[in-house]
Formats: C-alpha cells, sequence, structure tokens
C-alpha cells in the first residue's frame, strides 16, 4: 500500500498534487510520503513486537536525514555502513546504542567514530577486520561490542549485483572459518563478541533462501554455545523485497513468522535491518517530457530525468512503472515508447517499448516505486545537479534536499597553482559561473 493515487484526475502524494510541486520546486524532482513510509515502519515492526528486537533501519537504501528522522521518532535504530551514514544517522536523532555497523571495509576513522559515539555493535567481515578493531578500542582503553557476519553460502535468488551470501561474494566470514574467528576473538582484548550476523542480498521474494540462512545461523549459535560462547545476538540483516511490476514478495508478518519459528528456542535479542521494504513504494521520482521523436518506427519519450539521477535501470536492468501526471482519457491509445534520458549514454534508458498512452513535450510523468536506491544513489553526471528531494504529509510538502546552482558545484573545483595563471584559463573553473541556477 503506498498513499499516492489519483484525484480529480491527477496523481497525488497524500493531499498533495504532484503538479503543485512540480511548479514550486520543478523537476526532476523525488517525492515522499510520510504516511507510506510510517505506515511501513509500523507493520514491520509490530510483527517482531512479541519478541526482543530492535529494528535498524538500512540507510544505504535512504539517508535522507528527513526520512531516517522519520523512523528514529517511531523507535528505529540504523544500520550502516560508512562513516557518514553513521553521522547522518546521528544527525537524525537516533539513538547510538541502536545503531550496527555493517560493510567489509571499515577505517580506522570510521572505528574510531563508532568507539566514540557508543554504538550498539560493530558487524565484523573478516579477520583482519577484527584485529584492527581490537587493537583501536584497546589503543582507545575501550571495548568493542562486535557480531561476527557469516557467510552462509546460500544462494539468494535475486540479482547477481544484490546478492550477498554466496562464498564467491566479498562479504562475511565463512562458516568453516567461524569457530576459529571466535576464538580469536576470545584472546583479543578490546572485544566483546555478542553474538552472529548475516544478510544474504536484497529484493529477495522467497523465503526460501532466507529460511536456509537463518537455519545455518541458529545451528551454529548452538554450536557455539556449547563451546562457551555467549551468542546474546543474532542480527539477520534485511533484504526482504517490494513489488515492482509482477512480483509476489512476502508480507512481514509472514517473514517474521518464519524469523520466529527458525529462532525460538534461542533465547537471542534479534536485529532486523529493513531497508528497501519500508522506503522504496512510498517514494516517486517525477520529470517532464522535452521531446518526442519518431525515428525509424520507434516513439522515444525524452525527459528531464537521466541514469545519474535514478541508476538502477542502467545499473541492473531494472523496472519502474511510468504513468501520466495527468491521467489521460479512458480511451486514450495505448502504445509502445522507449523513455529515455538525455544523458550521451545508450545506458540512459529507463524504459523499452514501454506501453503508454500519447505523450506530448511538458507533460509530467512519475516514475513509481522509487524511494529506495534513488536519490541516495545519484550523481552529478554531465555536470547535472543532483535531484532535488520532498516529503509530504498531509495537505503540506518541504524540500529536504534542496538541488544545488551551477555555482555551489563549480566551486567544488580548483585550479592548480600551474594553471591558476596562465592567461588563456584563469576565466574557467576559478571564474564564477555565469549560468542562471536551478531551482
Amino acid at each position: 500500500m503506498n498513499h499516492f493515487d489519483y484525484r480529480d484526475g491527477v496523481l497525488h502524494a497524500e493531499d498533495v498534487s504532484l503538479m503543485d510541486i512540480a511548479a514550486s520546486v520543478a523537476t526532476p524532482f523525488y517525492c515522499y510520503s510520510t504516511a507510506t513510509l510510517e505506515r511501513h515502519y509500523r507493520v514491520f515492526s509490530e510483527a517482531f513486537a512479541d519478541v526482543p528486537a530492535t529494528i535498524c533501519y538500512a540507510l544505504k537504501a535512504n539517508g535522507n536525514i528527513a526520512v531516517v528522522r522519520t523512523f528514529a521518532d517511531l523507535g528505529a535504530g540504523a544500520d550502516v555502513v560508512s562513516g557518514g551514514e553513521l553521522r547522518q544517522a546521528m544527525a537524525a536523532g537516533v539513538t547510538p546504542t541502536k545503531i550496527v555497523f555493517s560493510g567489509v571495509g571499515k577505517t580506522a576513522e570510521e572505528v574510531g567514530l563508532g568507539l566514540d559515539e557508543g554504538i550498539m555493535q560493530f558487524n565484523v567481515e573478516s579477520l583482519p577486520e577484527l584485529e584492527a578493531i581490537a587493537a583501536i578500542a584497546q589503543a582507545r582503553g575501550q571495548c568493542a561490542s562486535v557480531a561476527l557476519r557469516v557467510n552462509p553460502d546460500v544462494d539468494a535468488l535475486t540479482h547477481e549485483k544484490i546478492s550477498t551470501g554466496k562464498s564467491h561474494n566479498k562479504f562475511g566470514i565463512a562458516m568453516d572459518d567461524v569457530a576459529a574467528t571466535c576464538a580469536r576473538c576470545a584472546e583479543l582484548p578490546g572485544i566483546d563478541l555478542v553474538g552472529l550476523a548475516v544478510h544474504i542480498g536484497s529484493q529477495l521474494t522467497d523465503l526460501g533462501p532466507f529460511e536456509a540462512a537463518f537455519e545455518r545461523l541458529a545451528h551454529m549459535v548452538r554450536d557455539l554455545r556449547d563451546q562457551g560462547y555467549a551468542m546474546r545476538r543474532l542480527d539477520l540483516g534485511g533484504g526482504l523485497g517490494i513489488q515492482y511490476k509482477d512480483e509476489t514478495p512476502p508480507s512481514p508478518a509472514a517473514y517474521a513468522a518464519m524469523v520466529k519459528r527458525v529462532t525460538k528456542d534461542l533465547d537471542c535479542e534479534l536485529i532486523l535491518e529493513p531497508g528497501r521494504m519500508i522506503v522504496g513504494n512510498a517514494g516517486v521520482l517525477v520529470s517532464r517530457v522535452v521531446y518526442v521523436k519518431e525515428s525509424a518506427g520507434r516513439r522515444f519519450v525524452i525527459v528531464d530525468t537521466a541514469m545519474n539521477d535514478l541508476p538502477r535501470p542502467a545499473l541492473y536492468g531494472a523496472y519502474h512503472d511510468i504513468e501520466l501526471v495527468a491521467a489521460p482519457a479512458v480511451d486514450a491509445v495505448i502504445a509502445p515508447a522507449d523513455v529515455v534520458g538525455p544523458i550521451c549514454e545508450s545506458g540512459d534508458t529507463f524504459a523499452l517499448e514501454r506501453p503508454l498512452p500519447p505523450v506530448s513535450a511538458g507533460d509530467l510523468i512519475a516514475f513509481r516505486t522509487a524511494g529506495a536506491y534513488g536519490a541516495i544513489m545519484a550523481s552529478s553526471y554531465n555536470m547535472r545537479p543532483l535531484v532535488p528531494e520532498v516529503l509530504v504529509t498531509g495537505e503540506r510538502f518541504a524540500v529536504i534536499r534542496r538541488r544545488p546552482d551551477y555555482d555551489e558545484m563549480v566551486r567544488l573545483e580548483t585550479l592548480p597553482d600551474w594553471l591558476s595563471n596562465a592567461p588563456a584559463r584563469d576565466k574557467g573553473a576559478n571564474a564564477p559561473a555565469r549560468g542562471r541556477g536551478v531551482t
């Protein structure tokens, strides 16, 4: 369920017309619904309300500070994978003792930041990382809570670029090495081993791979306890899929029932890290048609958003529903169209031969289910400003990340001293940009 629907023939976010936002903010822009964010978080968290569980929202799906604050106000923690995300979570008001730091390449600076902030735990993915964290914690006279991320060698049955639980993936500690790594934890000062962690991938639409991985972890918890290790926590990661096209992902209730069945006799605190599941269809990307081009029997709808704004189709061949913001006539003739952006890359394509009604220059279109891995993955390729983000609640909306102007973008670059005095070039990057800024 989401809160984007047509009213009087115009697509709305809750009670706000997307046309009104476009008139105020200009296109392209991302728009998120607070009501959808809150509903999806509650549905997920309530499914685990009868067991000891901490819900740590995965910032990598959408790290906007207003989105994270929305979840923090509902009691959420955070799953972060960089020092930047840790700072973002803190700025959004997430309680440090509800923050989990994941990722295979934590730097010494990032580990130090996590220790200083007193986060819940580091999910450790290798022996070298474990030893580095121990050394940093010992030097500071601190103790780091760690969970060992296990690679269970389970096929997530998802896209190869977002699968993380097979033995050939870079993530986690091989199952055969976990016992020895636990023994090393016991030898290292500055380390408190609190449990195990797992995350096998993203956009899973079948409970089977989850259950297989969780069963392996549950068995490992029992074995490690027999060897004298406490194993107080079990971090089960995220990855629950959503519907983009014709997928039928399991409900949070079905997912929770499976988790509770597998872990019922372990007496572990659970950590869950949903991301896409609670933000994915809470957002849309609104764009304006620039041209409609007929060529060699094909219709090209050229829009003002591009692969740098919404990278998923170019990266993964991902599907997003595309709708006109002004509803077409009921008898409109539907015909195939290629929806493409302005970047000089053939990969700057959102849809091929997508059935669409008649479209004209100036029309607004919406890419649905764009709340996850959209704005967070955007870049300024082709010197295109980052797309603004808008949050709606009821009849109100606010810009929660503004579009930078070209002057700001140019000021990030400087000429080195051996070029700065060149008379033919000193009117370039260091000179004020004179192009009109963008709202």
